[in-house]
Order: C-alpha cells, then structure tokens, then sequence
C-alpha cells in the first residue's frame, strides 16, 4: 500500500493529476490491493496491488519524472525497512508475549521490506526497474518493449527455477548490512 502510494505521491508532486482523480493517492489499502494479487500472495507468497495509473505528459522532464516515480516505490520500502530496522533494534521490548510478538513482526515487516525494494528494481516488466531502465536508455526502452509481453512468464520461470531467490537474497543482505550500518553501533542513526 505505501509503496503504490509513494508512486503516487511522486507523481503528483510533479504535476500529474491522474493518481489523484482515480483515488489512488491515499494509504487506504483498498485503493491499492489487486484481489487476485493478494490471493496469489497469501497462496504461493508471491503477490502484487494494482499499478498506479501516471501521465508523464505532465512532468516537466518526463524521462526524469519517470525515473522519479518508478524509484519512489523502492524507496518507499526501503524507508518501511529502515523505520522496522530502528524500531527493532532500539526498543528494548519486554519478555512478555506481545513484545515478542510486536518484534517479530517488525523483524518480518524489515525483511519484506527488504525484499520487495530489491526486487521491484530489477529490470524486468512489469517491475519499477523495467521503467527506469526504459526512461534513461533508448536502448533499454527498446529492449524493455521486446520483453514486456514476456515479462510475467519470465519472472514466473525465475522464481521456479529458484534463480530469483539466487539474485535477491545477496542483493537484500547487502541492503540490510547497509541499514544495519547506519543505525548500528556507531552508525549514523
């Protein structure tokens, strides 16, 4: 839900009133969830909410503002995972069930986080790094149009195939040792 809210947030920072006029700038979940995405997440733990419908012919820079938008939504996770990682680490939780209960959900609200941050950068379509390789390279854009109708098959097959995990777990580690240094012992946070 933040995650699409962020690129709709950022879209209308930049000009665009298309998030607005369909209702999707808000953190009400409803707006955002996708039925058979949600489904297929509580099914197989691979999920998705509903795109947030943009016009870049609205931005000033729309190449930029493209990159600004697909990139917000990554951010956004991180952000979730960054507040989860502090929250976490710098309460001190009582033994008693619910402070075990509240930080294991900020443990996996961290880890998920972490997860989708890294894998909606990747460039495969439909995913937000399909869209910022797409808006800084000619050829990227090409490439990412030859690719687009497959794109669903292709994630399917790498997630199958166990190649997505292979990919997301070193990239999520070295996103969490990042984080962890900044608000670990003598890190910035």
């Amino acid at each position: 839900m933040l995650h699409e809210y962020a690129h709709a947030l950022v879209s209308t920072w930049l000009g665009d009133p298309t998030p607005q006029m369909q209702g999707r700038l808000t953190v009400q979940p409803l707006a955002h969830i996708d039925w058979i995405g949600m489904l297929m997440l509580w099914l197989f733990r691979f999920g998705w909410a509903r795109p947030v419908p943009i016009d870049p012919r609205y931005y000033r820079n729309p190449r930029l503002g493209l990159v600004l938008v697909a990139v917000a939504g990554p951010a956004m996770n991180v952000l979730i995972a960054l507040v989860s990682l502090v929250v976490w680490q710098r309460i001190p939780w009582p033994p008693v069930p619910w402070g075990d209960a509240a930080a294991l959900v900020l443990r996996l609200c961290l880890v998920y986080n972490l997860f989708f941050a890294v894998f909606n950068i990747l460039p495969i379509p439909p995913l937000d790094g399909s869209r910022v390789l797409s808006a800084v390279s000619r050829e990227g854009a090409r490439l990412m149009q030859t690719v687009e109708p497959w794109g669903w098959v292709l994630l399917i097959v790498l997630i199958l195939s166990g190649v997505l995990g292979a990919i997301l777990v070193p990239m999520a580690s070295l996103l969490y040792g990042v984080l962890n240094a900044l608000v670990g012992v003598g890190g910035l946070l």
